[in-house]
């Protein structure tokens, strides 16, 4: 069973097309809208990075004791790998048999520019309420061109952001960014999956995470793949990777 968590913007329907494959497969998976999402109270609002943890936590006990026996695996995309990966780091983990990090947003302070770090410091502090939006970056978060289309329309996929909401996202990368340094010797078995051509996420903090993880970690690059790896044309690559992965560590009770 895999409980996903969602990234920036998003909401449960970005696991629709693997999780319909896993099904096949033999995996359940368990999506939901987090705090401020989709369709979760509030949407557009950062609910904080330690409620969304909270809700990862409860939501892993809830499917644990829905489904008692099976194992299960933790998948967090982009700011869900985030979400997933911080927790962790922290003094009461999830209880997880596993976990996959797709592409996790650990883009920290440390690693932005100057200019960027000032802009967001001045404009969230003077107006917080200011919408934002990627319009006119020419940045790519997939290769998958229908299902971008299909997402532009999409009334549940926030198409701006509150600039607070992006101080928060901040926030929550910082602390991913340093969580590897902090993970416990028990910290359940990792798999690191990110693309070469990732516009969103920049390779040096990726790559930087991926090191720091170290024994944690299995980690497979994509030399095609952009930051939505599971939506991208090649996606079924990453669907089957990530099935063969957790087949070669789950044995049911």
């Amino acid at each position: 069973m895999i409980v996903a968590l969602h990234g920036m913007s998003d909401y449960s329907n970005a696991f629709d097309m693997p999780a319909s494959w896993w099904a096949t497969q033999g995996i359940t998976t368990l999506a939901y809208d987090q705090r401020g999402f989709g369709q979760s109270p509030n949407p557009g609002m950062w609910a904080g990075a330690g409620a969304l943890r909270g809700d990862f936590s409860d939501f892993v006990e809830a499917a644990r004791a829905k489904y008692p026996g099976l194992p299960v695996y933790a998948l967090g995309e982009s700011m869900g790998g985030a979400v997933v990966l911080s927790s962790f780091a922290t003094d009461r983990p999830p209880n997880v048999d596993g976990v996959i990090l797709v592409a996790p947003a650990v883009w920290s302070r440390g690693d932005m520019p100057l200019s960027y770090r000032v802009a967001l410091w001045g404009t969230v502090h003077t107006l917080p309420w200011l919408t934002l939006s990627g319009k006119g970056l020419k940045i790519w978060p997939s290769d998958n061109m229908a299902m971008l289309r299909k997402l532009s329309h999409d009334p549940l996929f926030q198409h701006q952001t509150r600039a607070d909401a992006v101080y928060g996202l901040v926030n929550l990368m910082d602390e991913a960014r340093h969580a590897p340094q902090k993970l416990a010797p028990e910290t359940p078995p990792i798999l690191f999956l990110y693309g070469a051509k990732d516009q969103i996420i920049p390779k040096k903090p990726t790559e930087a995470v991926v090191a720091e993880l170290g024994k944690h970690a299995s980690v497979k690059r994509y030399e095609r793949g952009y930051h939505m790896l599971l939506r991208d044309l090649e996606g079924k690559t990453v669907w089957t990777d990530v099935r063969d992965w957790i087949a070669g560590r789950s044995t049911p009770d």
